[in-house]
């Protein structure tokens, strides 16, 4: 669940910690948050002395995760969920082979409870409480008793339990420091802004409620994890899982820069990173959210990027975090980073912004330069649609990401081109997408019902 560093009267800052997640592939709304919802189930079981009593497990995905979730692995993360494991620690190879099991007519053992391949069953065109995905689990005690819980799967791996308080409500877990800063728009982070970074009140946030410890040690741990994801990448060839037999690129081009003698140093690396690490998402491994999986690869890229050449500064790192943290946190919470809610626009376009701004900010941009970047580059993400071919994060989803991490570049070296005048600011921007989001068809928000997903052949 999300720590939302303030409340609503105060702001919308997500922690980094949070909107930075370490978790695994393909999906975050569709593998991260399902996982998270069974584990949760499993643990409110166990805290109420019921988990001992279950004799059997039941699922229901509905909406998006329905519709696509086969191939973005929903069912197998289920699963783990249910025996109790969590995205963040799981090794990722435990996780994926249960459903095809299933598929198989095999049973499995879910904890000491029997699961069977009906005990999973899929409602692509049920939307209840109006939210693309939502999952029903459900446990039978000994006695006849049921016990079930609904969630929604909101995107960047974040969940919400119906009859829970929600994110303007009472959400935030942590003790809110009245010294935290609140904002409700890059207008109002803008005032804020005055005299210091954008990063600084970022940290100022992080630190009102993990200390500078924690903070300092959670930032360097997305970032470590963010990096082996890459450096992984650039190793791994071979073919991804899935019926599309999609081919593995990134180490075959890795290897071309490096014969050229230009590796880091080529244009082209930035969209080589974010391909090693969607093709590593993709075939479900280590990655993190940013601010989804699907949209994984954008900020990493640009991040490593801008810091390869300078050794990996560990100061630089944590401006460009606490930068994209914040410009993500306004994205969230005002429009959306889900592409079953919003489209792409909502998951590569706020990657894209906050890529921009994280990078700005690195290069010495003022907060007006920030803010600019970071419009630049969710205004020609505006109507992205999220159409992923056969269900799997990886047409168009792979290359989206490079080419995002490409533009992300282009926006902040035009901003910094600039004084951080502009006409359309992103509030307007944020504003704009969320319109258009509520606008676009369901058939265009990770439903796989239309676009590409429909007009390419499956081979």
């Amino acid at each position: 669940m999300t720590r939302s560093v303030v409340g609503v009267e105060r702001g919308v800052y997500t922690s980094a910690l949070d909107l930075f997640s370490i978790g695994i592939g393909p999906s975050s709304s569709h593998t991260v948050g399902p996982m998270r919802a069974a584990a949760d189930f499993r643990a409110r079981l166990a805290d109420d002395a019921r988990l001992s009593e279950v004799v059997r497990f039941a699922c229901r995905l509905d909406g998006s995760l329905a519709a696509t979730g086969v191939g973005h692995g929903t069912p197998d993360a289920v699963i783990a969920g249910l025996r109790g494991h969590r995205p963040e620690t799981v090794d990722p190879a435990v996780v994926h082979g249960g459903w095809a099991m299933l598929e198989a007519g095999h049973g499995l053992d879910v904890g000491g409870v029997p699961f069977v391949r009906d005990d999973m069953t899929f409602a692509p065109r049920e939307r209840p409480h109006g939210h693309p995905n939502s999952l029903t689990l459900r446990a039978e005690l000994a006695g006849g008793e049921i016990v079930d819980e609904t969630y929604l799967s909101i995107g960047g791996g974040f969940i919400r339990r119906i009859g829970e308080a929600t994110a303007t409500d009472a959400e935030p877990q942590t003790a809110v420091a009245q010294a935290a800063p609140g904002f409700r728009s890059m207008r109002e982070l803008l005032d804020l802004a005055r005299g210091r970074s954008i990063a600084d009140i970022a940290w100022e946030a992080e630190t009102s409620v993990h200390g500078a410890a924690e903070a300092e040690r959670g930032l360097d741990a997305i970032w470590a994890a963010m990096r082996a994801c890459i450096e992984r990448g650039l190793r791994s060839d071979g073919v991804l899982p899935g019926g599309l037999r999609v081919p593995r690129r990134a180490a075959a081009a890795w290897r071309q820069l490096a014969e050229r003698g230009e590796s880091r140093d080529a244009a082209e690396a930035v969209s080589v990173y974010a391909l090693a690490v969607n093709e590593e998402n993709a075939a479900g491994g280590r990655v993190v959210t940013a601010p989804t999986n699907g949209a994984a690869g954008v900020l990493p890229a640009v991040l490593y990027q801008s810091v390869a050449g300078v050794g990996f500064d560990p100061g630089l790192i944590r401006r460009f975090l606490l930068t994209a943290t914040a410009i993500g946190s306004i994205i969230k919470a005002n429009a959306s980073i889900s592409g079953a809610e919003a489209g792409c626009q909502a998951e590569v376009g706020s990657a894209c912004a906050m890529a921009a701004a994280g990078l700005t900010a690195v290069r010495g941009g003022t907060p007006e330069q920030i803010e600019n970047a970071a419009e630049i580059a969710i205004e020609h993400h505006l109507g992205l649609t999220c159409d992923p071919v056969a269900g799997l994060v990886q047409i168009p989803c792979i290359e989206r990401n490079a080419v995002a991490a490409s533009t992300a570049m282009t926006a902040s070296r035009l901003a910094l081109l600039g004084d951080g005048s502009h006409i359309v600011d992103l509030d307007t921007a944020i504003e704009t997408m969320r319109q258009t989001g509520a606008d676009m068809s369901s058939r265009y928000k990770e439903t796989s019902a239309a676009g590409l997903a429909v007009n390419v052949v499956e081979c």
